[in-house]
């Protein structure tokens, strides 16, 4: 393709990209598919000539638009947000066309440099620990997601535990997301103890303390722990001081995961996300959810930056390089498990630059500001009850009449096409999530959507 070509291509697609912007709320939010649909309409085999520009941007409305799932629909309130702004489209877009591959602060010096700045500022922005700055002990590096950051620390903390891998001993909380429990089977840590959770479904560091004295009355190596700051099913918050206490005594590493929520701390009113970090020594949140910079991009920060360094550090001799050895530069490979790495500061650096503080304040205001209210409506509806605190921009609720009215309620909302909740079981009983967090999603959205579970739960 030549770059005429590639302009005049170009051009259309980015127009493509802003119609779909502009309808995807007359889509139905899950596409009415069955498996193999899609595989159906595609070639048996690969095309032996290449086909005009014309046929592949028609098959995007053919094909992949039908059977697309649109996470940046108004009415997406399931999971946790995955968005995808303009400014950080427009980011990617460039970092595919510079195509660098920065493993080595000599491969993208850009890459590198742009990317220690963005997440020293945004430990600023944050009011996380100095000790997280590039210019202190430690810093930050954009991991995959985060599981891959989870993976990161669970790597550096059992290289720092030493001794033999099989006795050492992880801790979580019932409620901690399963990528832990995943990790620590690729890191080869046979044992891990999920520790139980008090009425708001945060651990309990008293439960935590008692169970790591036990195993190490046992013989075992207590060696790392993660809390969670906004868990997956309630968006709890577990005392991360308490805990760092706890973990600071035993000598444990403490990761803090604040995957969906670490990034509300952006307002000075949330601050209250970082009592405790002072004993943390890995912490991360994803822009990739509510800081509206597309996937992939978890944000990674440590206290000591030799520990990750020293678990993750192979040089090979076609490595080697002036740069590195002068001792003056990061390279990033040996910051997480892959070799390789895309430019993926330039999104965040966009998204940063374009919305600046204080409008990704005021998006993350109004988002909270919106659950709160729905919290509210449901609090004050004699048929439902919420079933945990609504916390920022979760609603968790139930029908007061059980599960299977609950989960009848949950099916009507969904068959309406234009929302999408999901599903988690708290206490033993199906809850409904409610998601506030899509770019596009305004009062009226959500104005909608109370008519919806309105109608749903009955008279």
């Amino acid at each position: 393709m030549t770059p005429d070509q590639f302009r005049t291509v170009g051009h259309e697609l980015i127009e493509w990209v802003a119609a779909y912007m502009e309808r995807v709320e007359t889509l139905p939010v899950i596409p009415p598919v069955a498996p193999g649909d899609v595989r159906a309409q595609l070639p048996a085999a690969a095309p032996e000539q290449g086909e005009p520009w014309d046929a592949i941007v028609a098959d995007l409305d053919r094909i992949v638009v039908p059977a697309t799932t649109h996470w940046q629909h108004p009415g997406w309130y399931a999971y946790f947000p995955a968005n995808a702004s303009g400014p950080s489209i427009l980011g990617e877009l460039v970092s595919a066309g510079l195509g660098m591959q920065g493993m080595l602060w000599s491969t993208g010096p850009v890459c590198t440099e742009l990317e220690t700045h963005v997440l020293d500022w945004l430990v600023d922005l944050l009011d996380l620990p100095r000790a997280f700055r590039s210019d202190s002990t430690g810093g930050g590096v954009i991991q995959h997601s985060a599981s891959d950051a989870v993976l990161c620390a669970i790597v550096a903390a059992r290289v720092q535990a030493g001794g033999d891998p099989a006795s050492l001993v992880a801790y979580c909380s019932t409620q901690t997301h399963s990528s832990v429990e995943k990790d620590l089977r690729v890191a080869g840590i046979p044992h891990l103890r999920a520790i139980g959770v008090d009425g708001a479904y945060a651990m309990r560091a008293d439960e935590l303390a008692r169970q790591i004295a036990d195993d190490r009355a046992a013989g075992l190596t207590p060696f790392f722990c993660c809390a969670s700051l906004g868990t997956t099913s309630s968006l709890a918050f577990d005392p991360v001081a308490a805990i760092g206490e706890v973990c600071r005594d035993a000598g444990v590493w403490l990761h803090v995961d604040a995957a969906m929520a670490g990034v509300a701390a952006i307002c000075p009113e949330h601050r209250w996300l970082n009592d405790g970090l002072e004993h943390v020594a890995s912490y991360a949140t994803n822009a990739h959810k509510w800081l509206y910079t597309n996937f992939d991009c978890d944000l990674f920060w440590v206290r000591d930056r030799a520990a990750l360094i020293g678990a993750l550090s192979i040089l090979p001799e076609y490595l080697r390089n002036a740069a590195s050895e002068s001792g003056a530069v990061i390279d990033y490979r040996d910051w997480h498990v892959p070799l390789g790495r895309r430019f993926r500061a330039l999104k965040l650096w966009f998204v940063l630059r374009h919305y600046g503080a204080e409008g990704l304040r005021a998006a993350l205001r109004e988002d909270i500001q919106l659950a709160q209210e729905l919290a509210a409506k449901v609090e004050g509806d004699p048929r439902l009850e919420l079933a945990a605190p609504a916390r920022l921009s979760l609603v968790c609720l139930r029908h007061r009449d059980g599960d299977d009215a609950t989960r009848a309620l949950l099916e009507a909302v969904n068959a309406d096409g234009a929302v999408y909740l999901t599903h988690t079981v708290l206490d033993g009983s199906y809850t409904v999530r409610v998601s506030i967090g899509a770019l596009p999603t305004e009062r009226h959205h959500v104005e909608r959507l109370w008519t919806l579970i309105d109608a749903a739960a009955g008279g």
